[in-house]
């Protein structure tokens, strides 16, 4: 379990998990198990030695906006809510949520003033 500052999950978005799965498996050694997503769809847990180590998740090629694919690092904070408050005065922007994530918790994507992106995330106990 993390507590408020640390590194709480990190999470490959990528338009072709199955290549990407292949690609860590065979450079790595990372195994990996299939969850399904409450709105649908898979959610692949990289495991290391038995262990969660990262998430994969297919971006949405038929939104047409060009995404690339990319490594996301979630924090953990304690209060997102609040967090979220004192990012803004700080001069960050929020690009989405927050929302919950069943058995995960709250969550939110942010940018820091540098414009480096990543999320925030409340745990549920």
């Amino acid at each position: 379990m993390t507590t408020h500052g640390e590194f709480n999950w990190i999470e490959l978005q990528t338009h072709n998990a199955n290549e990407a799965i292949a690609f860590y498996r065979e450079t790595i050694g990372w195994n990996f198990r299939a969850e399904k997503m409450p709105t649908g769809g898979t959610y692949w847990i990289g495991l290391s030695s038995g262990k969660p180590v990262c998430g994969v998740l297919t971006l949405d090629n038929n939104k047409g906006n060009g995404e690339p694919d990319r490594w996301i690092t979630y924090i953990h904070v304690d209060d997102l809510d609040d967090a979220i408050g004192r990012m803004q005065t700080c001069g960050g922007e929020l690009i989405k949520g927050p929302w919950e994530v069943p058995g995960v918790g709250r969550v939110a994507m942010i940018r820091d003033p540098g414009g480096a992106e990543m999320g925030w995330v409340t745990p549920i106990p």
